[in-house]
């Protein structure tokens, strides 16, 4: 028989397994972006396995580590649609064709998903050896909720990136894309196209994005199922979140504000997590108010900017 923790693994692997399949492969085949209509039931969908998920775990767990999966699924939802700015300016800067927009993010979520598991497995041995890194880790989540508040602008440098430079002097690289090709065959033999240059760009960003993300959920809980359950399930669902934002992220004026009084907040617990124990009902609350205030103040502040 396996115990609550074994059975909540495999059920956790059974539906992102379900959900990967239904994502990355039938709606995939399109080789289009979705439309808003379908980016919206998709994203509802993965939203509602999610919290399916947590109610699984109250039953299998207890209520304590449901609550530590709520309020770290929280946090990772709302890092992972401040990332999507990012990825925005991305496409922008490489002027990736729309129809090839959905192949990398596919790829994306599954390269991101690779990685966060390393890092959650390496996190979960270290911190559990050396606890000086809550407070290292807790001072990284500080200075990235100061960028956040001084609203810092991300700047995309692709001629700096280490994985760039190696591609690109290892392969020849075509001047346009080819639809949704990364390499394509000519008479001087096999050459990139630049979508395997943009795909590379967003897996390194996601890389940054774990480097924040992770410590995150690790100054709310150190179960690694509720870790990387929460990551997981925050972006799996980020293909169609973005062709659901994507025209209007920029309305959300006060979301990395708020991201960033979250990740203050779960800093400082990190940081006084030898000396000071808050309840994770606390934490919930806390970051379910932030959210909803910073959606809820920049759709007031919408409807008071007049148009044009």
């Amino acid at each position: 028989m396996l115990s609550s923790t074994g059975a909540a693994w495999l059920v956790f692997a059974v539906m992102i397994v379900a959900l990967l399949a239904l994502d990355l492969v039938a709606l995939a085949r399109r080789d289009r972006p979705l439309t808003i209509r379908e980016a919206t039931r998709w994203s509802a969908l993965v939203v509602a396995s999610a919290f399916l998920f947590g109610g699984y775990v109250y039953w299998a767990m207890g209520p304590t580590r449901a609550f530590e999966y709520y309020a770290g699924y929280l946090v990772e939802l709302s890092l992972s649609v401040d990332n999507l700015f990012v990825f925005i300016l991305i496409f922008q800067y490489f002027g990736v064709p729309a129809e090839a927009k959905p192949k990398v993010l596919n790829w994306g979520i599954i390269g991101a998903a690779l990685m966060r598991g390393i890092f959650v497995a390496v996190g979960s041995v270290a911190l559990r050896r050396f606890d000086w890194l809550f407070i290292v880790l807790g001072v990284l989540l500080l200075v990235t909720a100061i960028r956040m508040f001084r609203n810092v602008d991300e700047h995309i440098e692709p001629e700096r990136n280490p994985l760039v430079r190696l591609v690109k002097r290892v392969m020849p690289i075509t001047a346009a894309y080819d639809r949704s090709a990364f390499f394509v065959r000519s008479h001087a033999g096999w050459m990139a196209t630049p979508l395997l240059i943009v795909v590379l760009v967003v897996e390194w960003t996601d890389l940054v994005f774990a480097i924040d993300s992770i410590p995150a959920i690790f100054a709310i809980t150190n179960d690694p199922l509720i870790v990387y359950s929460s990551n997981i399930f925050a972006i799996v669902g980020l293909r169609a979140m973005f062709f659901v934002l994507a025209s209007g992220l920029d309305r959300f004026v006060y979301l990395k504000p708020g991201v960033g009084l979250i990740l203050a907040f779960v800093g400082v617990k990190m940081i006084l997590t030898k000396w000071v124990h808050l309840p994770i009902q606390l934490s919930l609350t806390l970051i379910v108010s932030v959210l909803a205030g910073s959606i809820l103040l920049s759709l007031l502040r919408q409807r008071r900017v007049p148009e044009g």
